[in-house]
């Protein structure tokens, strides 16, 4: 099975993956520096392949961007 991939403004990589119904996540592909997102499937569209790129590209800026958490450290108390 494949999935739909396509590049966004910055020309990153992503894989278009349908979750379930009301959510598809959004994996980075490649030399793609980002983390992985989930966004809300649009309800006029159950298929990512229907999609046009600027659709896709909606999805991707309307997605929380997933915080970055740094380790403990060891040596705090």
């Amino acid at each position: 099975m494949s999935f739909r991939k396509f590049i966004d403004r910055d020309g990153h990589e992503w894989e278009v993956r349908p979750r379930t119904k009301s959510d598809w996540d959004l994996d980075p592909v490649g030399a793609n520096p980002n983390r992985a997102r989930t966004a809300r499937s649009p309800g006029y569209e159950k298929d990512p392949f229907e999609l046009s790129r600027e659709e896709l590209q909606r999805l991707l800026d309307a997605s929380p961007q997933p915080a970055i958490r740094s380790p403990k450290s060891p040596f705090q108390e």
